[in-house]
């Protein structure tokens, strides 16, 4: 049975070399254009895409509406209509523009892959997301159990996530040379760390009390201290697998080698949230949890833009880019203050009146 097309194979390679040469896109986000390719083509049952036509597009958003996740078994988010559609226009769009189909397929042709504007709307509204409080936090850190060498690594990455809020790739690839421990401090070198758009920036622990700095500063001590490890090491290494007594496979401590991808770290969190009774919250929700805890501390635009250039945000309120990036000194002197103010007491309407001022004049600019 025919499963593929030589002719759109050798065209396809040609569009994933732009992606990642041209449009610098990840491997992640290529791969995600190439799935979205794969179900247009099985569609067509892999007719050549010289054989365009619009009402191919028109009929595969039909035939796609009705389709189920293979996990969920429910049928598919209007978001995920949305970027598959989307990675489709794309491809037909610079489809058109390429030898051997600029007489068959015009520029237009791909706006049929868009999706009506009810549903476009629908798939872009924004929806709230489980964002755990820092008192579940603690409770998730204080429930992790913390006897053996997994234990304590699994403990201290959820700890480093309460502190920092990195990605969970970006946590899945840290070595001991990305964190000061003195300083209270992390360097994400995207020359190692994998960081959103490889970007390059420091993170400072930020004060949210409890015992998560405790819990990291013991995790890094014994690896550095008892397992006498260099700083190429892995921050958080993987699960060594060995064959037990009754040839199953069981974990046999920490392997010195990074993991490859987040799986882990979400699997981490997952089970650790479940331990402690509470819904699971993925490592990206911790970002949230930290930004709404800088929006009750923060007094001043100038603290504010601190905080979200903590979390690696350089744009997060766009009214805060007239200040300019504050200086790298200054982020850790107020990121380090924070710690002595008590959130609640916290005025936010003098920050809130700031902000409205900033925007007024912005506009008059």
């Amino acid at each position: 049975m025919k499963n593929h097309n030589p002719e759109n194979e050798r065209t396809k390679r040609a569009y994933f070399a732009f992606l990642k040469e041209a449009k610098g896109l990840s491997e992640p986000s290529v791969d995600a254009a190439a799935k979205a390719i794969a179900r247009f083509e099985a569609y067509t049952r892999w007719k050549s895409f010289k054989a365009f036509h619009f009402e191919q597009a028109t009929a595969f958003k039909r035939q796609l509406a009705t389709q189920v996740g293979q996990r969920s078994g429910e049928p598919l988010s209007k978001a995920t209509l949305r970027h598959t559609l989307a990675a489709l226009r794309a491809f037909f769009e610079w489809l058109s523009g390429q030898s051997g189909f600029r007489t068959r397929i015009t520029y237009s042709d791909a706006s049929y892959f868009n999706l009506s504007l009810k549903d476009g709307t629908v798939a872009r509204a924004a929806r709230e997301d489980r964002v755990p409080t820092l008192e579940q936090v603690h409770l998730v850190l204080n429930s992790m159990p913390q006897m053996t060498e997994v234990d304590r690594r699994n403990r201290a990455l959820v700890a480093l996530a309460a502190l920092a809020a990195p990605r969970a790739d970006a946590l899945a690839s840290m070595r001991l040379r990305h964190i000061d421990i003195e300083a209270g401090r992390l360097n994400q070198d995207a020359r190692q760390v994998r960081t959103k758009y490889s970007k390059t920036f420091p993170t400072f622990f930020v004060p949210i009390g409890g015992n998560a700095r405790s819990i990291v500063e013991d995790w890094v001590n014994y690896l550095q201290r008892e397992r006498l490890w260099g700083l190429d090491d892995p921050l958080f290494p993987a699960t060594q697998v060995v064959l037990n007594a009754d040839r199953h496979f069981a974990a046999a401590g920490i392997d010195r080698k990074g993991w490859r991808n987040a799986a882990a770290v979400r699997k981490i969190f997952r089970d650790a949230f479940e331990a402690a009774g509470l819904p699971y919250s993925n490592p990206h929700t911790f970002r949230k949890t930290l930004a709404r805890f800088g929006q009750q501390i923060c007094r001043s635009p100038e603290e504010y833009k601190a905080f979200s250039q903590n979390l690696g945000h350089e744009d997060v309120l766009t009214t805060f880019t007239s200040y300019g990036a504050v200086p790298l000194d200054q982020q850790a002197s107020i990121i380090r203050s924070l710690g002595s103010r008590n959130a609640e007491a916290a005025d936010s309407t003098e920050l809130a009146n700031e902000i409205i001022d900033l925007i007024s004049r912005r506009k008059r600019a």
